[in-house]
Formats: C-alpha cells, sequence, structure tokens
C-alpha cells in the first residue's frame, strides 16, 4: 500500500496559469493515498495559494479520521468576473492531466454542479472509468446529485452527538451562520430532532425569534443562501450588524458559511457552549483556542463536514454498494457518514476532557495508526 499523508508540505503544487484561455489558480495536492486524491474547486475573488493548502490539508485530515483510502487535494480559482463557461471549459482542459492521474476535483463555493459538468467535459474525464478499479454502473450526477444533504447531515450528527455527550436532555437553542444547502439541512435536521432554531444568518445579517419557521425560512431562500426580507414572517427580529449571530442567545452554534466566520476580533462575543464547524476552515486557529479556553466545546469540519467528501470519495474508491436502489443507495451512504461523524466526535471529546489543549492532533494520530 503506497501512503503519503501528513506531510509537512504538500505533495505537490501546480499553478494554473490556462490552456487555451486565460485563468489564475493552483491545485494543491496535500497526500496520496495508492495514488489517489481528491477535493473542491473553490472559485472566489479572494483566493489565494495558502487557503488552497490549507484546504487540501483538511481534506487529508477528513479522509483520515474516516478512514477513506484516498488522499487530500483541493483546487482554487481566481474568480475575474469574465465568461463563466470559458473559465471552465479552461480550467478542464488545464487539470485535464491531474483529473485522469488520479485527482479528482469537484465542487466547492463559488462553483456549482453545472460549472463541474463543463469541466469534466472539456477534460474528458468520467469518474465512472478508471484504470484498475471495476466501473461505476451509473453516471456520477445521477448518483452524487440525491446526496446533496450528505454534509448537513453529518454536521446534524455531529451536534446530537455533542450534546448528548454534554448531557444535554432539553432541546436546544440553536443559532445557524450561513443558510446555503448545509445551513438549511443542518437547520432541518436538528429541528426535526426537537431543537429550535432561534437564529439564521445569511449574507445580509441576522434573523432571529424565540422560534424560527425552519421550513418557511427555506421557502423563501434562494440557491445561494439569500433569505427574501420581504416575506419574513411575523414577529422576527432582523439586523444588519456585522456577526450579529454571535449575540444571539444560543445553546448550539452552527458555523456554514465563509471562512473564518469566527475569529481572533468576535470570539470574545460567542455566547454558545458548543460550536460545530459545517464549512471549510470556519474558525481560525486563534479562535479556536480562545473557545477552548473560555469552556466552549469545538467540533471541527474536518470531523463533522465531511458527509459531500465522503460522498465522493465512496464512489471514487468504489466502497459504495452501487447494486443497491437509489433510496437504499443513499441511505447507506447517510449511515456510513453518520456512523463516522459519530464516532469520531464521541473520540475528540473524550480526548478533549482529559486534555487541556487541542484534543484533534491526539485523534488523527489515533486514526492513521488504524490505516497502517
Amino acid at each position: 500500500m503506497s501512503v503519503l499523508e501528513n506531510p509537512q508540505e504538500p505533495a505537490f503544487t501546480v499553478h494554473l496559469n490556462g490552456s487555451g484561455g486565460a485563468l489564475r489558480g493552483w491545485v494543491v495536492v496535500d497526500s496520496l493515498y495508492d495514488g489517489l486524491a481528491m477535493g473542491g474547486t473553490r472559485m472566489t475573488t479572494g483566493v489565494t495559494e495558502a487557503e488552497v493548502a490549507g484546504l487540501a490539508r483538511d481534506m487529508t485530515h477528513k479522509f483520515t479520521l474516516a478512514g477513506l483510502p484516498i488522499g487530500g487535494a483541493k483546487a482554487g480559482i481566481v474568480s475575474d468576473g469574465g465568461d463563466r463557461e470559458e473559465t471552465f471549459r479552461t480550467f478542464g482542459r488545464t487539470v485535464k492531466p491531474l483529473l485522469h492521474g488520479g485527482i479528482h476535483l469537484g465542487i466547492d463555493m463559488g462553483v456549482t454542479p453545472g460549472d463541474r459538468a463543463v469541466f469534466f467535459d472539456e477534460a474528458g474525464y468520467d469518474p465512472r472509468y478508471r484504470l484498475g478499479a471495476p466501473d461505476m454502473p451509473i453516471d456520477w450526477r445521477t448518483y452524487y446529485e440525491p446526496l446533496i444533504d450528505a454534509t448537513g447531515h453529518g454536521v446534524g450528527v455531529a451536534a446530537v452527538t455533542a450534546l448528548e455527550a454534554g448531557g444535554r436532555s432539553e432541546p436546544a437553542r440553536v443559532v445557524v451562520q450561513g443558510f446555503g444547502a448545509v445551513g438549511r439541512a443542518v437547520a432541518r435536521f436538528l429541528e426535526d430532532r426537537g431543537h429550535v432554531v432561534v437564529g439564521v444568518a445569511d449574507i445580509e445579517g441576522t434573523i432571529s425569534a424565540q422560534r424560527l419557521p425552519v421550513a418557511e425560512l427555506v421557502e423563501i431562500t434562494d440557491e445561494f443562501g439569500r433569505i427574501d426580507r420581504s416575506r419574513l414572517p411575523q414577529g422576527v427580529h432582523v439586523s444588519g450588524a456585522p456577526d450579529a449571530w454571535l449575540d444571539v442567545e444560543a445553546d448550539l452554534l452552527i458555523l456554514a458559511a465563509q471562512k473564518y466566520a469566527l475569529n481572533s476580533e468576535n470570539v470574545h462575543r460567542l455566547r454558545a457552549r458548543l460550536v460545530v464547524e459545517g464549512g471549510n476552515l470556519s474558525s481560525s486557529a486563534e479562535a479556536k483556542d480562545k473557545a477552548r479556553a473560555s469552556g466552549s466545546v469545538l467540533v471541527p469540519g474536518v470531523i463533522a463536514n465531511i458527509g459531500g467528501a465522503a460522498s465522493a470519495a465512496l464512489a471514487v474508491t468504489r466502497v459504495v454498494p452501487f447494486e443497491l436502489e437509489a433510496g437504499a443507495r443513499k441511505a447507506w451512504v447517510f449511515d456510513w457518514v453518520g456512523d463516522r461523524v459519530r464516532r469520531n466526535t464521541r473520540d475528540l471529546l473524550e480526548i478533549a476532557a482529559a486534555s487541556a489543549g487541542d484534543p484533534l492532533p491526539e485523534l488523527l494520530a489515533a486514526r492513521r495508526g488504524e490505516r497502517r
């Protein structure tokens, strides 16, 4: 078994300058497992090589913790406001050798399933077929699109597991920062299990109430996670103040939006005693240290936010029982994700209870030992 994981530096970094078109970006392969790695593609105006490298390292950690036989990678494209389809066609031509060489690139912030279809097509890449592996019997979109809520499911499982580990029996008051696909799925998951969503934040600000009707909010939210303020239910409070979601009295905070939403400048306002990262790089390292020092418990995204990545990795590594019918296959993936998240959350909290420092390195070391 050829394994390269947890290196001090990435396995390699590719600078993207475009093939037959304008493009600026990077692919960082942090680790390789049997020559394979995978991760999403992020496109924003301010994405940097360092950010992509950090995200790729997180992918390595996610797959290590989940026990999946694949390495971590990530792609980043600097958005210049140009023609979107041409950008992704150029991207597809540029990363074609990587895709065909075992580096599977999916979607992340700023990149849609439609964009992925464009760059897969331009690269002539079809994940159903890989040298040395059995063919997938279904196409990628048929497999992956029903699993859109897998990440939210995993984040919800992490939250419920942590609440139970803390001995909480009554419903928790929940704030969800970010109301995109992950935030909406987590809100529904927690409400279905009796918890009360009291605050939701989107790009325009924070909405709060003693109890927010999640289904009504989902109905008036667009595909980018923006809630239509003109259609809000009666009795909700709306604030446009920066980070107002931190000021809502809550037991549980779900971070499901931008990078470093919780940081050294705002962590002193944290009220929730439990924070679960539903996004990538949701908290800065300093914020995590300060949150722990103040007595809050934080479940990191490399444990909670694995649903989408794991769903893709399970297919790329051919672990999924594809012979199951669609509904049973979806249930199998969701159960697999839930089991891994639950186990890692419990083990992390056990380590945290016995140590004042960051429990994640010890858990990662234990999982690496299990993979060897």
